[in-house]
């Protein structure tokens, strides 16, 4: 029987539902029944042409579902549970091949022979994304079994959004009793504030221009909020009055605008660290002051996708505190596959944190 799926074919277009057949699973390969994917900002940002993917694709990468198929040699979750037909399960974005110089340096999301979810040709890789009524799932995908303590719409967004913030924690370093500040107020942002409250962070601190989003924020374990400022000085200032004369320990910037890059390094604290994590597009440069940086001890780091284990880390993150925060209420709405078309407007007209997909729902 066909399997249907939402197809991409350029910026402005809307998708079109195509059939594609059944695949033969090879070694170490899955197929997956997708029972929810939640649009992620990438994929609205590729619907306008702000990120380029090619084409045509099966967009979606936020996605989880049920095993239907496995190959005579199965692969293993990362616990190192065989996947068996019935498993209900999450996925990282990407397959990697686990032994190039770049997987062996630790950062199998730059593999060389990378292969991305949401992000591949579907007339070389058909039924790669998650709008689609099923997933194949290639070797060398980190895979992680979900228990029936998340809903759907808790855990969909943990192979993205979830993993990533989880990264960016990774190389903040401890924060238990220290000062850190959030910007962007979006999926993120709000993920980020809820773990920064989990990991003992003293302030937490989230920056946004929404009100509505930053009164999101307080449910999501924020301590302070503040609205953007647009003078440095004055933003530094209200920093200040929070955290401290000295700055914060932890900016990490999770929204993408120069203007929150560009004063980030003035509101840390000697020895602090910047962690960028919303600039996924092209959005010019930012100056820095060099001696500044030096002077100041700061450290800088970017995070991009996450690594398997960061992925693992998400979902127990998920699995323990999804009823400490509300994370149900930030997919706004649920759509059918069919009903593609009108999520994505909802979502670009509405702006908010998540929309989702049920591709078999009936």
């Amino acid at each position: 029987m066909p399997i249907r799926a939402a197809v991409f074919t350029a910026p402005g277009q809307p998708l079109t539902i195509e059939e594609f057949e059944r695949p033969q699973l090879q070694t170490g390969e899955v197929l997956v029944r997708v029972d929810c994917c939640t649009v992620c900002g990438s994929d609205l940002r590729s619907l306008r042409g702000d990120r380029a993917v090619p084409t045509p694709t099966i967009l979606g990468h936020e996605i989880l579902g049920t095993v239907i198929e496995v190959c005579e040699t199965p692969p293993c979750d990362l616990h190192g549970q065989p996947v068996v037909v019935g498993d209900r399960m999450t996925w990282g974005v990407a397959a990697s091949c686990g032994t190039c110089d770049r997987c062996q340096q630790g950062i199998p999301q730059k593999c060389r022979s990378l292969f991305k979810y949401g992000h591949e040709p579907s007339d070389k890789h058909p039924l790669s994304g998650g709008l689609a009524e099923c997933c194949h799932l290639r070797v060398g995908t980190p895979i992680v079994k979900l228990g029936d303590e998340l809903s759907d719409l808790e855990a969909c967004p943990a192979s993205c959004a979830t993993a990533t913030v989880a990264a960016a924690f990774r190389v903040a370093g401890d924060i238990q009793d220290r000062s850190v500040l959030i910007f962007g107020a979006g999926m993120l942002g709000l993920t980020a504030a809820a773990m920064a409250k989990v990991q003992g962070a003293e302030s937490v601190i989230v920056c946004d221009l929404d009100p509505q989003r930053l009164l999101q924020a307080s449910r999501f374990g924020a301590t302070h909020t503040l609205s953007w400022i647009d003078d440095s000085e004055e933003m530094s200032s209200a920093v200040r009055s929070i955290a401290g004369d000295d700055g914060v320990d932890v900016v990490l910037e999770m929204s993408g605008a120069n203007s929150a890059i560009d004063v980030s390094p003035r509101l840390l604290k000697i020895g602090g660290r910047f962690v960028l994590v919303g600039s996924v597009a092209p959005s010019g440069t930012v100056p820095f002051d060099p001696e500044q940086i030096v002077r100041r001890l700061l450290r800088i780091e970017g995070i991009h996708n996450y690594t398997p284990t960061d992925l693992a880390i998400a979902v127990d993150f998920l699995t323990a505190h999804h009823q400490d925060f509300p994370f149900e209420s930030l997919v706004a709405r649920t759509f059918t596959l069919d009903e593609v078309n009108d999520a994505i407007t909802f979502a670009q007209d509405t702006r908010p944190c998540r929309v989702a997909i049920v591709p078999n729902l009936n």
